[in-house]
């Protein structure tokens, strides 16, 4: 109940939101930007439910209760003892509280029952999984969900709640200061991790993913998009070791080191690798791998699949087609693999020569940005004739279509024109070919509405 304000547990609910702002600021002094956001995410969880569980704005209020983030001031005129709801048996009452409790501005929040519908006679949470909501006095007084009786006070919550998280992080703000604030992830993108495969082949790869990360640095570096932690780790035989820091220009030094050794038939522990960057990586990082071979360690991939869903982090491969054939291991692993990873995460699979990579790599400055949103990800196998429709709205800018496969032909449309893919530089888009991408950044000012893509393959 305390975490959600449920059946009038103001006073531990309080406690948990401020000792929760306490630990913020100190994880963010101490550098545990995860576990500071972590807590944030559940501090704020318990903040706006107090505005949907109690009846705050029942009582007229319209600005945040500031003794909710104070440990100073006191939680004052809670109903206790009192009576606070009248019975509503269709269970949607508009506003089922007391008068007196309205008129002498008690403080009170509903019931909850998972297990049992015993109660006070008291205000119950209400809706289907709540078994207090069944019995007298019935209904209930929650606003998580815009319904007809409850318009007015839904969107009064939403909107005190909105105030009140906007206290909340002015508050951490200015105790962390502002690069601790934006460190926390407010504002910064999420963790950019490298996985660089480091055998003998790799020479020139390594210098195209040392290259990248240079300009990912430089081109990102006090902006909003910095990342705001850099992760490297090679992988050869062994694999490792995993080398993180916050400070870009040890990133650049500690890449400046890695060298391609070994020759003959070295393993490929690319998803141990990948592995060892997945748990030690926060949760929603952007992981790029470089190789120019398939895994040798394909007895991994159900592992790495658990990963990346428990994790969230997307994963991108960019494989270059090295030299010589080598050798696959006893189950063996194909290009197909990488793709089926990269889908599982929302990245992408990028396979090309190693003269194309330079190329490519113009994946990695698209996607490690703060505010990404993928608006609509398909896959077939095989490939058919097919349109896909997809819809942009006005809030969406820098829009960028991927498409990987092989012998592709598309028709791009928007309300008003159309664009195939011979067309490099055309009205709707600039279409670049490498390998077997096909990235397509949109030019057209005026691109909100229906589109859609025909594409065979």
């Amino acid at each position: 109940a305390p975490h959600h304000f449920n059946s009038e547990a103001f006073l531990e609910g309080r406690s948990l939101i401020t000792e929760g702002t306490a630990a913020i600021k100190a994880n963010i002094r101490e550098e545990n930007f995860q576990a500071a956001r972590e807590t944030l995410g559940r501090v704020l969880h318990t903040l706006q439910d107090f505005y949907s569980h109690s009846n705050w704005v029942e009582l007229d209020n319209t600005e945040p209760y500031i003794n909710l983030i104070r440990p100073d001031l006191p939680m004052e005129n809670l109903a206790k003892d009192m009576e606070t709801c009248s019975d509503c048996a269709s269970g949607t009452c508009p506003n089922p509280i007391l008068p007196n409790i309205l008129k002498e501005k008690k403080l009170t929040s509903g019931y909850m029952g998972i297990f049992s519908s015993d109660k006070p006679k008291k205000c119950s949470h209400g809706g289907a999984s709540d078994l207090t909501s069944t019995a007298v006095p019935r209904g209930g007084i929650s606003k998580d969900e815009r319904r007809s009786d409850n318009v007015a006070l839904h969107n009064a919550a939403v909107n005190v709640a909105t105030a009140a998280s906007l206290e909340l992080l002015q508050d951490i703000r200015l105790a962390a200061g502002d690069n601790g604030f934006l460190m926390m992830g407010i504002a910064r993108s999420s963790v950019v991790c490298f996985v660089i495969d480091t055998t003998g082949s790799m020479s020139d790869d390594i210098d195209e993913a040392r290259a990248v990360v240079y300009e990912l640095i430089d081109s990102k570096k006090g902006t909003q998009d910095e990342p705001s932690e850099y992760i490297l780790v090679p992988f050869n035989d062994p694999f490792g070791p995993m080398i993180r820091t916050t400070d870009p220009d040890e990133m650049k030094s500690e890449i400046s080191k890695l060298t391609a050794s070994g020759g003959g038939d070295p393993p490929e522990m690319c998803l141990s690798g990948l592995q060892l960057a997945l748990t030690g990586a926060p949760p929603s990082s952007h992981i790029y791998v470089f190789t120019d071979a398939t895994a040798k360690d394909i007895s991994l991939k159900d592992t790495i699949v658990a990963l990346i869903r428990s994790t969230k982090s997307t994963v991108s491969f960019f494989m270059t087609r090295a030299g010589s054939r080598r050798r696959r291991s006893v189950r063996a692993a194909s290009f197909n693999d990488y793709k089926d990873l990269a889908l599982v995460s929302g990245g992408q699979a990028i396979q090309v020569s190693k003269g194309q990579l330079p190329q490519a790599t113009d994946v990695i400055l698209d996607t490690s940005t703060s505010a990404l949103v993928t608006v609509l990800q398909r896959a077939r196998n095989p490939g058919k004739q097919e349109i896909f429709p997809f819809t942009l709205d006005q809030s969406l800018k820098n829009i960028t279509i991927y498409i990987t496969g092989t012998s592709i032909s598309f028709t791009l449309t928007n309300p008003a024109m159309t664009q195939n893919q011979d067309e490099a530089n055309g009205h709707l888009a600039n279409i670049q070919t490498v390998g077997n991408l096909r990235r397509i950044q949109l030019t057209s000012e005026k691109h909100t509405g229906g589109w859609k893509i025909q594409i065979n393959s």
